[in-house]
């Protein structure tokens, strides 16, 4: 038999090249050796010296796949069911505290360690806790991140039956960086309009664009699951996690996840879609977290539950059952999805259970399973399974509805609604205990025949982006990926694209050169931050100011400039107050969506959810409660400077994170643009007239607090919008171009009515 296949060298691995077959990736000193069949190179992981069905790479995934779930140990098993907690490459700065790692028991500084080494706590949880799936947070480098794949994969390889790692990411391509849960990056990626942004430009296609770029940067940097999208419905105008969606337009969301999915998971000319350039895609979060009652978000104990006062509970479905499950590519379904934190009140009819969703046997297996026919992976989020802190507001486990239960009682709860895997949990104890449980409960070969179910899931999603052939990296090629000059650009047009011009009076834009420009610097008080830990209060220096200096002349004062440009932020405030507890009453005040104090005179008399084993009533209504934002001071600046201006135009520039209330600020105003977290040259390109404003209000912006309060937390596009000085109303689809309004093929497309 004439040999088909040949070897290269690289540094720290070896590529074995099948003629007319897939490429192999070896690490140097692998235990694994090579197998001859009909001429052609296989991995023999067993080291048998036979072929086994999930070593041939000629066979189909699901043949592959299913081979090997049923060779596996309930040991090694449980190991594929954990997800890493978040990882940093390296270990080091003011988050190594918090998510740890060390080098041969000293920090990452003390060690001498070299970026890419693996932390001890990694090479415990690859070789002891079987675990495959890495969540990767922190990235010094592209050159530390290739090499530290090809370390955790060689050891993965080398390691049972040689289950490369399945390594992940939360999005990490976002120009503005400002949400705690994104990817701290440190590595040249692109940079892109994030979630609401990419809405903005009411362009699935960019989406699309943006999906295949981003799964060749992923690929580069050894990532084969992106922690995204998230396709939640954003009818609840408060949640904080509102920027991360693509907004409240039904039709608008499932096109977008469609674009989104089909481009991060499909390999171009690959039969069935799957292969090498594959990323799969993690939707979140089933069945639709978007409608946390009075918009506080389940992160915490005071936010864990959605609502449904307009009865819209399906509404929040079709992103998933029309849009990631129905996909227009190759690989049809989304491969994984993630159900949200919260206990989505009322929804159980079947059983009456009011548990987190990853604990409710109703919407994952009767829903999810059987009636939609999904048998991707279900991963729950991060950290359900983990006792909740000692107040409502802590920042911990968040095993909603299960309190009560031991950690080994909650994985067998989550098992048995039909979760796959557990986010956040490195712990392989807890599992195997569930095991046992599920053992005395159904007998152990329905217990084991449950297990396998759930291997075999995540095992396919392994096989089919061609992790077990090849999961090495060459460095050089994949610095010629991350961060090329075609995708940085394509990035940075994303941005462009997404900022929306809301007024331009006397056509105050575009600025001309050479003009004297005034910015004033901001002012944010102490607030409980993403962790819950109470952020210093701050002065801060618009990122702005630097990029105008480039173009004009800066000056100290409103009375020197001919133009003003304040920028700002939608107004910060938290629905949880630890002082109002300490004084008696019930913690809970309202979200605010205007900058100056607000009393909710018009909210709901009782709220519609609620019961904690923390508190003392299930009542959590703010009713007649006060509250204040952290960054008043935005709007302050903005009156001030238009005071001192006199006639002299002012411009607003407002980073968008959730609607808001324009009536405090829009008077003041000569020109607003918003921008969803982008780059400052970006603000400063449409500003001066070097790109044309595009974007589209992909929200509806509120009339007061008063139409918020009324608005049902499950129904979109209920509440009255604000008209500005110029007539406009600042409703979906709206947007200026130097023009005047626009009105183009696509708000054509997408209206408002057919959302």
């Amino acid at each position: 038999m004439t040999r088909k296949w040949r070897s290269l060298e690289k540094e720290d691995y070896v590529i074995i090249e099948n003629q007319g077959g897939k490429t192999l990736g070896l690490g140097k000193n692998s235990r694994v050796a090579l197998l001859e069949v009909d001429g052609c190179a296989f991995k023999d992981f067993l080291g048998t010296g036979e072929l086994a069905p999930y070593e041939d790479w000629r066979l189909s995934y699901e043949d592959r796949a299913k081979d090997l779930a049923g060779r596996l140990s309930i040991r090694d098993i449980a190991g594929l069911m954990l997800y890493s907690a978040h990882q940093l490459i390296p270990a080091k700065g003011p988050l190594a505290a918090a998510f740890g790692g060390t080098y041969g028991g000293k920090s990452y500084e003390e060690s001498g360690a070299k970026p890419w080494a693996l932390t001890d706590q990694q090479k415990k949880f690859i070789a002891e806790d079987k675990i495959r799936h890495v969540l990767i947070m922190g990235l010094e480098s592209t050159e530390a991140t290739v090499r530290w794949n090809n370390q955790i994969q060689a050891l993965a390889e080398s390691d049972g039956f040689g289950i490369p790692a399945n390594n992940s990411s939360d999005p990490r391509h976002g120009a503005g960086s400002m949400a705690e849960y994104m990817g701290v990056t440190g590595e040249p990626i692109s940079k892109w309009a994030n979630g609401i942004g990419l809405s903005a430009s009411f362009d699935p296609e960019a989406v699309r664009e943006f999906g295949e770029i981003g799964a060749a940067e992923y690929r580069a940097l050894g990532i084969a699951t992106a922690l995204s999208p998230q396709i939640d419905l954003a009818t609840e105008p408060r949640w904080m996690r509102f920027a991360d969606t693509f907004g409240e337009h039904t039709r608008m969301t499932i096109d977008m996840a469609k674009a989104y999915c089909d481009g991060f998971q499909t390999t171009k000319g690959s039969a069935g879609g799957w292969g090498s350039g594959s990323v799969n895609t993690m939707v979140k979060h089933f069945p639709g977290g978007g409608s946390g009652e009075g918009g506080r978000d389940a992160h915490y104990a005071y936010g864990k539950y959605a609502v449904y006062p307009g009865n819209n509970f399906q509404e929040h479905l079709k992103p998933f059952t029309q849009g990631a499950f129905s996909l227009d590519g190759p690989t049809k379904k989304a491969s994984a999805v993630m159900p949200y934190y919260t206990i989505s009140y009322g929804v159980d009819q079947k059983n009456g259970e009011n548990v987190g969703n990853s604990y409710n046997r109703w919407p994952i297996n009767d829903l999810l399973r059987e009636k939609l026919g999904y048998e991707g992976v279900v991963c729950t989020d991060w950290g359900i399974t983990h006792d909740m802190g000692p107040t409502e507001e802590a920042f911990a486990g968040k095993c909603w509805g299960v309190e009560g239960l031991t950690e080994a009682q909650r994985h067998c709860k989550a098992l048995e609604a039909g979760v796959d895997q557990f986010g956040g949990n490195n712990d392989a104890g807890p599992v195997l205990e569930a095991y046992r449980m599920l053992c005395e409960k159904y007998g152990e070969e329905a217990a084991a025949a449950r297990f396998r179910r759930s291997a075999y899931r995540l095992l396919l999603n392994i096989f089919r982006t061609g992790l077990f052939e090849n999961p090495y990296l060459d460095l050089e090629t994949s610095e010629k990926i991350v961060g090329c000059p075609e995708f940085v650009e394509k990035g940075y047009r994303s941005q462009l694209r997404s900022i929306t011009m809301l007024k331009n009076k006397n056509h105050t834009l575009p600025l001309a050169s050479r003009k004297k420009v005034y910015v004033p610097d901001r002012f944010i008080r102490s607030y409980l931050d993403f962790m819950s830990m109470p952020a210093p209060e701050q002065a801060v220096t618009p990122a702005g100011k630097a990029s105008l200096a480039q173009r004009f002349t800066l000056v100290d004062a409103p009375e020197e400039a001919d133009v003003a440009v304040c920028y700002l932020e939608s107004p910060i405030s938290i629905g949880y107050s630890p002082e109002d507890r300490s004084r008696g009453g019930s913690g809970y005040v309202p979200i605010s969506l205007q900058y100056r104090p607000y009393q909710a005179a018009d909210a709901r008399e009782h709220s519609i959810a609620g019961g904690d084993p923390l508190e003392e009533t299930a009542d959590r209504s703010y009713r007649g409660k006060w509250n204040q934002t952290a960054n008043e001071q935005d709007l302050d600046n903005v009156i001030e400077t238009k005071r001192r201006m006199g006639e002299k135009p002012v411009i607003a520039v407002i980073t968008l994170k959730n609607p808001m209330v324009m009536a405090e600020l829009e008077p003041y105003c000569d020109a607003i643009l918003v921008e969803y977290g982008v780059q400052p040259q970006a603000v400063t390109d449409v500003l001066t007239g070097t790109f044309t404003p595009e974007g589209l209000l992909p929200i509806q912006l509120p009339k007061d607090m008063s139409t918020v309060e009324r608005q049902q937390e499950d129904v979109a596009f209920d509440m009255e919008c604000y008209r500005d000085g110029e007539g406009h109303v600042y409703d979906f689809g709206f947007g200026l171009n130097f023009e005047g309004v626009i009105s183009d093929e696509r708000t054509l497309r997408y209206k408002k009515e057919n959302g």
